[in-house]
C-alpha cells in the first residue's frame, strides 16, 4: 500500500480520506462560508457566499478535481459546497439547486459536467440533513472561450450571450429558494449572466453559492 499524492497539498502521504491528507482535511474544515461580493459587481449578480479565498488545499483539490482527473473528489467537494449553500439560505427549507453548466467543450475535456457532479453530491448531503431539495439543470451553455484567459472587461463580454434557457417548462418555485451553483467566482459576470436568464423565465436566484472567491488583484 504506497503512499498516495494528497489533491491539498500534493504530497505523498499515508492516511488520505477521499484523497485529502489529515492536515488538508483539518485546514478545511476550519474555513467558514461567508458573504463575498466581487469589485465592481456586475448588475443582476445574486448575493454570493463562498467557502473560501481561491488558494491552499481548496485551490488544488478544485484543480486536481477539474483539471486532472480526480473525479473522486467530488464527494468531499460536494459537501463543502452543501455547507456554502445552507449559509447562504440561512434555514432549512425547500431549496432549487442550479449548477452553471459547463460548455460542451469543457465538459468533454473533463470528462463529463464537473458542476454536475459536485450538485449531485451536494443535493445528497442537504437531503440527508433534512433539506427539501431539487436541481433543475434549467440553463444551457453555448461555446465560448475558456474564461481562464480572459480579463474582466472579456468575461462580461463573453457571459453576456453565453447561457440560454432550457426548453420545456421550468419547475414551479414557489416556497423554494433558488440557488445557484458554481465552483469559483471570479468577477462575477457568470453568476449575473446566468441570474439573468432565470429571472427572465420567472426563477430570480435567492442566492449563489460558491466553493472559492478569487481575490482582484489591482495592476500598477
Amino acid at each position: 500500500m504506497l503512499p498516495t499524492e494528497c489533491a491539498g497539498c500534493r504530497q505523498r502521504r499515508p492516511g488520505l480520506r477521499h484523497g485529502v491528507c489529515p492536515d488538508c482535511v483539518t485546514a478545511l474544515r476550519v474555513l467558514r462560508p461567508v458573504p463575498v461580493r466581487p469589485v465592481p459587481a456586475p448588475p443582476e449578480l445574486p448575493p454570493c457566499h463562498a467557502l473560501g479565498e481561491y488558494g491552499g488545499p481548496l485551490r488544488e483539490m478544485l484543480l486536481a478535481y477539474k483539471d486532472h482527473g480526480r473525479h473522486g473528489l467530488a464527494r468531499p467537494l460536494g459537501a463543502l459546497l452543501a455547507e456554502v449553500v445552507a449559509a447562504a439560505v440561512g434555514a432549512a427549507g425547500p431549496v432549487l439547486l442550479v449548477p452553471v453548466p459547463d460548455t460542451p467543450t469543457a465538459a468533454r475535456a473533463r470528462y463529463g459536467d464537473h458542476l454536475g457532479r459536485l450538485t449531485r453530491h451536494c443535493a445528497r448531503r442537504l437531503r440527508a440533513a433534512g433539506w427539501p431539495v431539487r436541481v433543475h439543470h434549467a440553463v444551457r451553455a453555448a461555446p465560448r472561450p475558456d474564461s481562464v484567459t480572459l480579463d474582466s472587461a472579456g468575461r462580461a463580454a463573453a457571459a453576456t450571450s453565453a447561457f440560454r434557457a432550457r426548453s420545456g417548462r421550468f419547475p414551479a418555485a414557489a416556497g423554494s429558494r433558488v440557488v445557484l451553483l458554481d465552483d469559483i467566482v471570479t468577477t462575477g459576470a457568470t453568476l449575473a449572466a446566468v441570474s439573468r436568464v432565470l429571472t427572465g423565465r420567472g426563477l430570480p436566484p435567492y442566492g449563489a453559492a460558491v466553493l472559492a472567491a478569487t481575490r482582484k488583484r489591482h495592476q500598477q
